[in-house]
């Protein structure tokens, strides 16, 4: 299945709504008059209908010229959002937008819950602007409305939930700049540009002051990316928390929005902005419109270069959902994956067995070098070594009787026996943890942090990156992966060694970052330093959960609950008619070096496949710890993607872009089965560098084992 949610499929979905069968239609007794609103920079004509619970409330308003504006609180009546509009039309022929405003209401109980629909129209701007001071020197040429249609907002009963249906039609030929659907302004007239948290998924995540779009993760010309490219934004939500609750914003990411007899499609273009640098406000943006940027060149136009012509009869649709939770973003994200569920995973390319053979006998043929061990070799400077993968070693086990396994079965013994000899010349592995541990340590601050040094980092990013704008991180800073990385190693020590003062260090990196909200620093050798990252999310999980096991204190439990749902931010749950996106994963929502690569654009999947492959050795199943989500479903959709990154050089599909000289040895075969570094979103083409496949086996294996007990 390629969507998380249905396709729209054919034209009658398109039709404008209809009131449904036994639906009950209010009179005016639920028109109020008298009631104040929050919102002031707009008309009010003293006329409001709302609906509301304990858990939400939503009053719609009519201006002087219609109905048309609305409010969202919580339940206890703190003010969250305006809605401000039940659309608007900007047409290129005329320097005035016009919102779409209906003069009359009905409330309707239907059993999705109760309704209130609007029959809409775009305002003329001729009829505005008759008999004042501007008619006599001010003609614009359309004098009927540019759009017609219905608009229903609907309150799900029990639950914190709206949906939004918006079911428009053009009236003629026009040049359209823009036709917006549910536009939110978060914060306007009360909290501002305040925020905790604001999520766009696999685009940006903004905390506290920074800015959506800013330049602290990118620097231009890529820091713009309030209207980014639809399939750059892994899961359709986009959310804003302050003070404990969040609101949120999330459509179908495959829903035609509007399309013409055989010219191209549009789906719903997600504008968002914290804060609101789009409209220059003091409040926070989430919207959706048309047309959309499914040309990259295209991007952040939320007024269109090259208009959206509309024929008479088009019909133009968004459909929304807007809901309000407690927490973060984070959590408003979790609450649209347990409503909808995580999407099947992709079948993979081969059965697990298969792979697993093919993988195997990878490691039997381009990956051994005979005298050296296994590796995968694409530098000058790559070396092979006697180091054999522990699936390896239990696949020879399971088929000890096949010609591979015999074969395999040489090869592993050789490479255990060189690295006993290692083990002998070196001495106690005991010693060595210990010399490790007390290592780390005397790296320890007093607060329980390690602190950053990007001098120790082994590559020249950071070097480059100050060389040419600025540094990615200064000496002496923290973050997240750089403080709770070497608390996994710690825990490790005490565990083995017996030695109660490697788990305390531990335990005291781990409540530095109890307060972190964001996770950061995974990518830490090539990106800026606080850049949200799937790895430190999937390190700090661990962490956590492995003071809990030591603790036994709740919170570290809770806390890693949280760090492992943040992987739902990185992680694509839906993906588009013509490019395969379904669970692949974003690893950073950054760039590389400020400028030399763009990781809202490019997936990388081993990082999220190091994160279980690391669980599954461990024999943690995150499934039984956060039983809300199906993580056995998403570590199989993660795998299953990787299997299908899995390379065969004669699908010729694959380029490198920092080794070009590489090319020749994927062409004749030497990395088949591996899988590449990188995959374009937007593109769907493979490129970087090769990596070696083990993660992938180790997953299976843990699918596989799970799988077996479930039955």
């Amino acid at each position: 299945m390629k969507p998380i949610l249905s396709r729209l499929i054919g034209w009658q979905c398109l039709v404008l709504v209809c009131i449904s069968a036994g639906a009950q239609t209010s009179n005016l007794a639920d028109i109020k008059s008298g009631v104040k609103h929050r919102y002031v920079r707009t008309s009010y004509a003293n006329e409001s209908v709302e609906l509301k619970n304990d858990k939400i409330q939503v009053q719609l308003f009519k201006r002087l010229n219609g109905w048309g504006w609305g409010e969202i609180s919580t339940g206890s009546g703190r003010f969250m959002a305006v809605l401000e509009h039940l659309g608007e039309i900007m047409l290129r022929d005329q320097d005035i937008p016009m919102q779409l405003v209906a003069q009359t209401v009905s409330k309707k109980q239907e059993e999705g819950g109760e309704t209130l629909e609007f029959e809409v129209k775009s305002v003329v701007v001729r009829d505005v602007l008759r008999k004042t001071s501007f008619d006599n020197w001010m003609v614009y040429p359309f004098t009927e409305p540019a759009l017609v249609g219905k608009v229903s907002i609907t309150l799900v009963p029990n639950t914190a939930l709206l949906k939004l249906k918006y079911r428009l039609k053009s009236t003629g030929n026009y040049n359209a700049c823009y036709i917006r659907g549910p536009w939110l302004k978060v914060g306007e007239s009360s909290f501002g540009t305040k925020k905790e948290d604001a999520i766009l998924p696999g685009v940006d995540w903004a905390i506290a002051d920074e800015w959506t779009s800013g330049t602290d993760f990118f620097k231009d010309p890529w820091a713009l990316r309030m209207a980014p490219h639809p399939f750059k934004v892994t899961a359709p939500v986009m959310a804003i928390s302050i003070e404990g609750t969040a609101i949120a914003l999330s459509w179908d990411p495959n829903q035609l929005a509007t399309r013409w007899f055989n010219y191209r499609e549009h789906l719903q273009q997600p504008v968002f902005s914290s804060p609101n640098f789009v409209d220059r406000k003091n409040n926070q943006l989430m919207g959706l419109m048309v047309p959309d940027a499914t040309i990259e060149g295209h991007e952040n136009e939320v007024v269109a270069q090259i208009p959206l012509e509309l024929k008479i009869g088009q019909m133009i649709n968004f459909d929304a959902d807007l809901w309000l939770t407690e927490g973060n973003s984070v959590s408003a994200l979790t609450d649209w994956v347990k409503r909808h569920g995580l999407p099947e995973p992709t079948g993979p390319r081969w059965s697990y067995q298969e792979t697993l053979r093919l993988i195997a006998n990878a490691y039997n043929t381009n990956f051994w070098h005979e005298g050296e061990g296994f590796g995968l070799l694409q530098r000058p400077s790559d070396k092979a070594r006697p180091n054999a993968p522990e699936f390896l070693q239990r696949y020879v086990a399971e088929n000890k009787n096949t010609p591979l396994a015999k074969e395999l079965k040489k090869k592993i013994e050789w490479s255990l026996t060189q690295m006993d000899n290692k083990r002998r010349q070196t001495g106690s592995d005991l010693d060595g943890m210990k010399k490790e541990g007390d290592r780390i340590i005397a790296k320890q601050q007093a607060d329980g942090s390690f602190p950053f040094n990007p001098d120790m980092v082994g590559k020249d990013d950071f070097m480059v990156a100050t060389s040419f704008i600025e540094p990615m991180g200064l000496t002496g800073e923290t973050a997240l992966d750089i403080t709770i990385n070497p608390a996994i190693k710690l825990f490790d020590i005490g565990y083995k060694t017996g030695d109660k003062k490697y788990a305390e260090a531990a335990r005291r990196a781990v409540d530095f970052c109890l307060n972190m909200q964001r996770p950061e620093a995974g990518d830490y050798w090539e990106t800026p330093l606080h850049a949200a990252n799937l790895l430190a999310a999937g390190h700090a999980s661990l962490a956590n959960y492995l003071a809990f096991q030591e603790s036994g204190d709740q919170k570290y439990k809770q806390k890693a609950i949280y760090w492992m749902r943040t992987l739902l931010v990185f992680t694509h749950f839906w993906e588009p008619e013509k490019v395969n996106n379904l669970y692949f994963t974003k690893p950073v929502l950054s760039s590389s070096d400020w400028y030399f690569a763009n990781w809202v654009r490019d997936h990388v999947q081993w990082e999220v496949l190091s994160v279980f492959s690391t669980l599954s050795k461990r024999n943690i199943s995150w499934t039984a710890i956060d039983p809300e989500i199906d993580w056995l479903k998403y570590q199989k959709g993660i795998t299953n993607a990787a299997i299908q990154w899995m390379n065969i050089h004669t699908d010729q599909n694959w380029f490198p872009h920092n080794l070009p000289e590489s090319y020749e040895a994927y062409q004749r075969g030497d990395y088949d089965y591996a899988y590449p570094d990188t995959h374009n979103s937007v593109t769907g083409n493979y490129g970087g560098m090769m990596i070696i496949p083990a993660p992938i086996a180790e997953n299976i294996y843990f699918i596989l084992d799970q799988e077996k007990q479930t039955k």
